[in-house]
């Protein structure tokens, strides 16, 4: 019965009849679109068909591809689309899982027709949007067989290139439709991310390698919209803008991984031309994980070659310029102390020659070179991250910067190295340069919170160095701090200008905060000017530096007294050129001589005192007759024509201390201030230069106080420096031991003592000091005058006898 059945059309289930209807006895006619429609309108009004009717059609298309009737399958596939689209009922689940077997089926055919064919096939229903979930389904198969289209190796360009594109099509699928469905398995899962993204990255590579050898743009147009690398791009994007917070670092590890494989880190385009991609893409709050990722993956390739960790850098650099409209993060300071510790490893491995601090035969062979590419980038990086950052933080990221560099006589060899002197000295010229990259373009309205002193003191100790290149780097972070209106370019040429006005300097009227910074911060200031003039290996940079610096304190933070301390200070300059216990070289002196008329011929015409201006153009028309060599034009060029000695200079060629005085006198100027010569304050910090004695400490602080002394009219000469001088110096030395000794043991009483005897001792204490307090309060405290009178005392004096306030005597007149 069942066998006449099966022969019989006429008996055969409706829904076959229909299905086979809509193949015609000729696959190149096509599909027959009117028995198409009658299967489709049967399928939306017996949808508990639609699971049989593609279980048929499945069958029949398996068929087809075993008897190779290749036309036959395009025609089910097409059938199958359109049955997709129309029908949204519940039993569609079952339908689609016969969908996707079919899908299946034609992946795993050799025929790149049929593989292109059932990836638009899947594409077309990951577009569709399904009315019921599904629970039990699976596109683990996909995602790995969409994976290995994307790497097709087929021999004809033009079809590998197709395949390829039917590839990233297909993965496009999958994301589209797994992404959003909390029903489907994880596709952000690593099993599935390590299958995709490194399939698109592949296609971008090879786009880029192809694109040297693409034709011209004409010949191009139509063909580039269907370019594998525009649309693997677009791939990427969409996966990466779908991400949430939790899906980042899975997104990412795989990115790393495949520029770790493929050394792609060296080359640093196609690595920052990714990352820039994922920027981009990405919701901008989670910039910072991005950044996160990549800082960690810089530590775990700690100890790779330099071109890697440089190719890192280089990406973090790009990565950073595009966070700043996001959030680098809240880790701010971690981001800079890997960065910071990413310099001293390179510094301690150009010094060192290994990764591991041994030079044995097997280790890597480092170029020095390539590890100052590295410092220099990272150096880059680190500004470029500032950049992003709001005043207030980039003050405690300079901070932070500042508590790693080593100090001189504190810290004598790098932290965790052995590199000696050298290394702490490398260290802290990098360390300095990338201050000098933080603070470029800082601007604050505060100098005293944006600079505080434990910033501004360590800083400004390294300027008594005896290194030229750090004092240099120290000069321009002081440039770039105290510049607030983009000033300093105009005083990089240092010149005796007759009119200023050509340098259209701004010149803001000196806040409240300006003015308690420079008396807080001032003396300080001008000590540390004058002895970088004073240094015999300062060169014309440092000379050009320092006009720049004296120039802006006078236009940003002078008021009248900070005028009157920069004149004094350059007329000091002047006298340090001229004397003779100085062993400046000639080079030096004239170089100072000139930063005098310089910055005087500067400042007399801000001032705009004209018998002032007159006195300076004076002398400096005098020095252009007769001592050229002692004006900025002359000795800060190239070639400099030096004379062989500067110890007798003529009196006109000089600025008069007496003169300027008296001249700004008689413009309300302090003229006592301006008759006092200035002397520089020394202090402890002297003893990190390693340049002066104890002795010569000495004698310069007692004749600073001499000096200082209130009686001006009767100063004494300086205190003569003696055997016993000296002795009572180290003794004092020695006191200070003892009393930090005893600190010491009072410290580790508190800390080991059973706890009665710390109380027993601090109760005898307070008991003490009570009855000492009685004590004073019974001599000092008297009573008021008592109304009942005085009585005598046994001396003849009158005393006050103390009367209880209830035994007092008032008058009828004070009782109510």
């Amino acid at each position: 019965m069942y066998g006449v059945c099966g022969c019989c059309g006429a008996l055969r289930p409706r829904y076959k009849r229909l299905v086979d209807n809509i193949f015609p006895e000729d696959p190149e006619d096509g599909l027959v679109k009117a028995n198409m429609e009658k299967l489709t309108f049967y399928a939306l009004s017996a949808p508990e068909k639609l699971d049989r009717i593609g279980a048929y059609l499945s069958e029949r298309l398996s068929r087809d591809v075993a008897r190779h009737r290749y036309g036959y399958v395009c025609i089910a596939m097409e059938a199958l689309d359109q049955l997709l689209m129309a029908c949204h009922c519940q039993s569609i689940n079952l339908f689609v899982e016969s969908f996707l077997k079919m899908v299946r089926k034609l992946l795993e055919s050799d025929k790149p027709s049929l593989q292109i064919l059932g990836t638009n096939s899947f594409v077309k229903f990951a577009n569709i949007e399904e009315d019921t979930p599904s629970y039990h389904r699976s596109y683990d198969f996909f995602v790995s067989r969409f994976s290995e289209m994307c790497h097709s190796g087929f021999e004809d360009p033009d079809i590998r290139t197709k395949i390829r594109m039917a590839g990233i099509n297909g993965l496009q699928g999958v994301v589209r439709k797994t992404v959003n469905d909390e029903l489907q398995a994880n596709i952000w899962d690593p099993q599935h991310m390590d299958k995709i993204v490194p399939s698109l990255l592949f296609n971008l590579q090879s786009g880029e390698r192809t694109e040297s050898r693409s034709p011209s743009p004409l010949q191009a147009s139509e063909k580039e919209k269907e370019s594998p690398v525009e649309l693997t791009e677009r791939c990427f994007r969409e996966l990466l803008g779908r991400a949430a917070y939790g899906n980042i670092k899975n997104a990412i590890t795989p990115v790393l991984m495949h520029l770790d494989n493929h050394s792609l880190w060296e080359g640093k385009t196609f690595a920052v031309r990714c990352f820039k991609i994922i920027m981009y893409s990405i919701q901008s709050q989670h910039s910072h994980l991005v950044m996160q990722q990549l800082l960690g993956h810089l530590d775990a390739n700690s100890k790779n070659s330099a071109t890697v960790r440089a190719g890192i850098v280089e990406v973090l650099l790009e990565a950073a310029a595009i966070a700043a409209s996001g959030s680098v993060g809240p880790t701010v300071l971690e981001v800079f102390n890997t960065l910071l510790r990413q310099l001293r490893l390179s510094v301690d491995y150009e010094l060192t020659g290994s990764y591991d601090g041994s030079t044995n035969i097997g280790t890597k062979i480092i170029k020095a070179h390539e590890e100052r590419q590295l410092q220099e980038a990272v150096i880059r990086t680190i500004g470029s991250f500032a950049n992003t950052l709001p005043t207030y933080q980039r003050s405690e990221v300079m901070l932070f910067i500042m508590g790693k560099i080593p100090v001189p006589g504190v810290h004598l060899v790098l932290p965790s190295t052995g590199s000696g002197p050298e290394g702490t000295r490398m260290i802290q010229v990098m360390l300095l340069k990338s201050l000098v990259q933080v603070t470029a373009g800082f601007q604050t309205t505060n100098m005293l919170t944006a600079l505080p002193s434990s910033f501004l003191e360590p800083l400004l100790s390294f300027s008594l160095t005896e290194d030229p290149e750090i004092r240099l780097l120290v000069l321009q972070i002081l440039l770039s701090l105290i510049d607030r209106h983009d000033n300093r370019p105009k005083f990089q040429n240092m010149s005796s200008i007759s009119d200023i006005s050509a340098l259209k300097l701004k010149v803001d009227k000196c806040s409240r905060q300006d003015n308690l910074f420079m008396k807080k911060h001032g003396q300080q200031l001008y000590r540390h000017i004058y002895l970088g003039c004073k240094e015999p290996n300062s060169g014309r940079q440092h000379y050009e530096t320092l006009f720049a610096l004296l120039g802006l304190l006078s236009v940003e933070l002078a008021n009248e007294e900070v005028v009157v301390d920069l004149i004094r200070l350059t007329l000091a300059l002047q006298d340090l050129a001229l004397s003779p216990d100085e062993s400046l070289p000639v080079y030096n002196r004239c170089a100072i001589h000139a930063l005098a008329a310089a910055y005087l011929n500067l400042i007399c015409q801000l001032t705009t005192v004209p018998a002032f201006c007159q006195h300076v153009h004076e002398v400096i028309e005098v020095r252009q007759k007769e001592s050229h060599y002692l004006l900025p034009e002359d000795i800060f060029i190239d070639n400099p024509k030096l004379p062989s000695s500067v110890d007798k200079i003529d009196g006109g060629v000089l600025f008069l201390q007496s003169k300027i005085t008296e001249v700004l006198g008689g413009s309300g100027y302090n003229t006592e201030r301006l008759a006092t010569p200035y002397v520089p304050q020394y202090t402890d910090e002297d003893r990190l230069s390693k340049r002066k004695s104890i002795g010569e400490t000495i004698s310069l602080q007692v004749e600073m106080e001499s000096r200082n002394s209130p009686e001006k009219e009767e100063r004494t000469p300086a205190e003569e420096i003696t055997f016993e001088t000296l002795k009572n110096a180290i003794d004092s030395v020695g006191m200070e031991e003892l009393e930090r000794e005893r600190r010491r043991q009072v410290v580790e009483k508190f800390q080991k003592a059973p706890f009665e005897e710390i109380a027993a001792h601090c109760g005898a204490r307070a008991t003490q000091l009570q009855s000492k307090l009685n004590q004073i309060f019974e001599i000092t405290i008297r009573p008021p005058p008592s109304p009942s009178g005085t009585i005598s005392s046994g001396y003849g004096q009158t005393q006050n006898r103390s009367v209880p306030i209830y035994e007092m005597k008032f008058p009828d007149l004070c009782v109510y």
